[in-house]
C-alpha cells in the first residue's frame, strides 16, 4: 500500500501535465489557423476543396454507368417474377408490363440525363445567386445536396428513388461546380496562375469521369451497390467540413462589399462569350453522345468483352492531362494565342470522332478515343479562363454567372445525349453520328478567330498593379487593394471618397458605351 503522501503529490502533477498538453494543444491549433489564413496556403487549400467537389461531382456522374443498368434489370426480373407467381385477372396488366419492359432502355436514358437537365435549368438561377452572396455559401449548399443525393443512391430500391436521387446530384452540382470554378478564379487573378489552377480542376473532373466506371464496377462486383456511393458520400462529407472550417461560409462578411455582377441575361448576349459557350457545348457533344452508345456498338462490331467496355474511357485520362499540361504551359509562354489552342483541339475532336467507326478491335479504337480527350483538354483549358478575362474586360469581376454559363454549355451536351444518341444510331447509324459530331467541330473551329484580340481589350497583370498602387479607380479595385494590403503590411496607400464617386460616375457610361465599342 502507497503511502498518501506520495498520491498527494501525483494529483498535481497530473493537473500540471493535463495542463501542459491542453496548451500544447491550444498552441497547435492556433499555429494551424494562422497556417489556415495565410493567403498563399488558403488559396491552395480551397484550390483543394474544390477539386475534390468537382472531383465527386463526375465520380458519381459516371460511377452509375456500370451500376444502375444490371441494378434496374435485377429489379425488372424480380416483378416479372412477381407477376408470373401473382393469379392474372385480365389480360390488360400483361400489356402493361410488357410496355414498360420495351421502353426499358429511354428510362435508364432519361435516368442518366435528369442531372444534367436540372442542372441546365437551375444553373442561371444558381449563377445570380453566387453573384450575389459570394463563392463559399453556394460551394457548402452544393456539398451538402451532393451528400445527400449520394446516400439516397447507396439505398434507393426502385427506379422513382434513383430519380430523385440523379436529379438531387444536378441540383448540387448546379451550385458547387460553378461557385467552385468561379472562386478559382477570383482567388487566383494573375493569367498564368489562373490557367494553371483551372487546368488542375479539368484534370481532377476528368479522373472523376474516367475512374469512375471500374470503380463502380469492381466494387458493385464484389461488395454490392451500397459500398461505392457510401465512399463517395464519406469524401463528399469530409470535404463538406473542410469547406466549413476553411472558407468559415456563415461567417465572411466581406461579400458585403462585392460589386454587382453583371445580369446573367446580356453575358449571354455577349458575341464572346457566346462563342466560347458555343465551342464548349460543341467539343463535348462528341464524348456526351459516345458514352451511352458506344458499348453496344462495340459488342456488335467487335465482340468486346465486359472488362474492354469497362475500361474503354480510362486509358483517355493520361492524354487529357497531357492536354491539360501543354496548354497551360503554352499559354504561359504565348498567352495572346489562347482561340487558336481551341481551335486546335475541335480539330483534334473532329478528327479523331470521324476516325472512331473505322476501328476494328479495342486498341485501334483506344487512339481516337484519346484524340478526343486530348482535343477537350485543349478546348477546356484555353477557353475557360478566356471567360473570366473577358468578364475581367467587359463586364465587374464576379464570376459566378459567367462560369454558370460554362456549365450550361456542358450540360446541353450531355442532357441531349443520352436521350438522342440513341435515336440517331437507331435512325441513322453510329457511322452518320460520328462524322456529323466531327464535321461539327471541325466547321466550328474558325468561329474563334472571333476571341483573336481578346488580349488587347485589357491592361496586362502588371498595368493593373500599378493602377492599384496609384489609388483605387471603383469599388472592386478599393477591395481588391485592401485585400492585397492584408497581405503585404508593407504596402500602404490610401482611398478618398472622390475615388469612388468617379468610378461610379464612369461605370455608368462605361455600361452605356459598351456596346458600341466592342460590338
Amino acid at each position: 500500500m502507497e503511502p498518501e503522501g506520495t498520491t498527494e503529490e501525483r494529483a498535481p502533477n497530473l493537473a500540471q501535465s493535463a495542463a501542459s498538453k491542453l496548451s500544447q494543444m491550444g498552441e497547435r491549433t492556433k499555429q494551424l489557423g494562422n497556417v489556415i489564413q495565410d493567403p498563399v496556403r488558403q488559396k491552395r487549400i480551397i484550390l483543394v476543396i474544390v477539386c475534390i467537389a468537382l472531383f465527386l461531382d463526375n465520380m458519381l456522374y459516371m460511377v452509375i454507368v456500370p451500376i444502375v443498368p444490371d441494378y434496374l434489370e435485377e429489379l425488372q426480373t424480380a416483378a416479372d417474377l412477381a407477376q408470373d407467381a401473382a393469379p392474372r385477372t385480365n389480360s390488360t396488366n400483361s400489356t402493361i408490363h410488357k410496355v414498360t419492359k420495351g421502353n426499358f432502355d429511354l428510362q435508364i436514358g432519361v435516368l442518366f440525363a435528369s442531372k444534367a437537365i436540372l442542372q441546365l435549368l437551375v444553373n442561371p438561377l444558381s449563377g445570380t445567386f453566387i453573384d450575389r452572396v459570394g463563392y463559399d455559401i453556394p460551394l457548402f449548399i452544393g456539398l451538402n445536396v451532393m451528400f445527400l443525393s449520394t446516400l439516397i443512391f447507396a439505398f434507393a430500391d426502385n427506379y422513382a428513388t434513383l430519380f430523385v436521387a440523379r436529379s438531387m446530384q444536378g441540383l448540387g452540382s448546379a451550385f458547387a461546380d460553378t461557385s467552385g470554378i468561379a472562386m478559382i478564379a477570383d482567388k487566383y487573378t494573375e493569367e498564368a496562375e489562373r490557367s494553371k489552377a483551372l487546368g488542375i480542376a479539368l484534370a481532377f473532373i476528368s479522373f472523376g469521369s474516367l475512374v469512375a466506371p471500374p470503380f463502380g464496377g469492381v466494387l458493385y462486383e464484389f461488395a454490392g451497390k451500397r459500398v461505392p456511393f457510401l465512399i463517395l458520400a464519406c469524401i463528399c462529407l469530409i470535404d463538406g467540413v473542410l469547406c466549413l472550417i476553411v472558407l468559415k461560409p456563415f461567417s465572411n462578411r466581406e461579400r458585403e462589399n462585392m460589386p454587382v455582377g453583371t445580369p446573367i441575361y446580356k453575358l449571354m448576349i455577349d458575341p464572346y462569350i457566346a462563342v466560347v459557350g458555343g465551342a464548349l457545348t460543341i467539343c463535348n457533344i462528341p464524348l456526351a453522345f459516345l458514352e451511352p452508345t458506344i458499348a453496344n456498338w462495340m459488342e456488335e462490331t467487335m465482340h468486346a468483352s465486359q472488362w474492354e467496355i469497362g475500361m474503354t474511357w480510362f486509358p483517355a485520362f493520361f492524354p487529357h492531362v497531357l492536354g491539360v499540361y501543354l496548354t497551360v504551359k503554352l499559354a504561359a509562354k504565348y498567352p495572346h494565342l489562347q482561340w487558336f489552342y481551341g481551335a486546335i483541339g475541335m480539330v483534334f475532336i473532329g478528327a479523331s470522332s470521324c476516325t472512331v467507326p473505322a476501328c476494328k478491335n479495342f486498341g485501334q479504337l483506344m487512339i481516337p478515343l484519346c484524340g478526343i480527350c486530348f482535343g477537350i483538354a485543349f478546348v477546356d483549358t484555353a477557353l475557360l479562363p478566356t471567360l473570366g478575362f473577358l468578364v475581367d474586360v467587359r463586364h465587374v469581376s464576379v464570376y459566378g454567372s459567367v462560369y454558370a454559363i460554362a456549365d450550361i454549355s456542358y450540360c446541353v451536351a450531355y442532357a441531349l445525349g443520352p436521350v438522342v444518341a440513341g435515336q440517331i444510331v437507331h435512325d441513322l447509324g453510329f457511322v452518320q453520328l460520328n462524322l456529323g459530331m466531327g464535321l461539327a467541330n471541325v466547321l466550328y473551329a474558325p468561329a474563334l478567330l472571333l476571341l483573336k484580340n481578346v488580349t488587347k481589350m485589357k491592361p496586362s497583370f502588371s498595368e493593373r498593379n500599378m493602377l492599384l498602387e496609384d489609388g483605387p479607380t471603383g469599388l472592386y479595385d478599393t477591395i481588391k487593394m485592401e485585400q492585397r494590403q492584408k497581405k503585404k503590411k508593407g504596402l500602404c496607400t490610401t482611398i478618398d471618397d472622390n475615388g469612388i464617386e468617379t468610378f461610379a460616375k464612369r461605370s455608368f457610361s462605361e455600361e452605356e458605351s459598351s456596346g458600341g465599342e466592342y460590338a
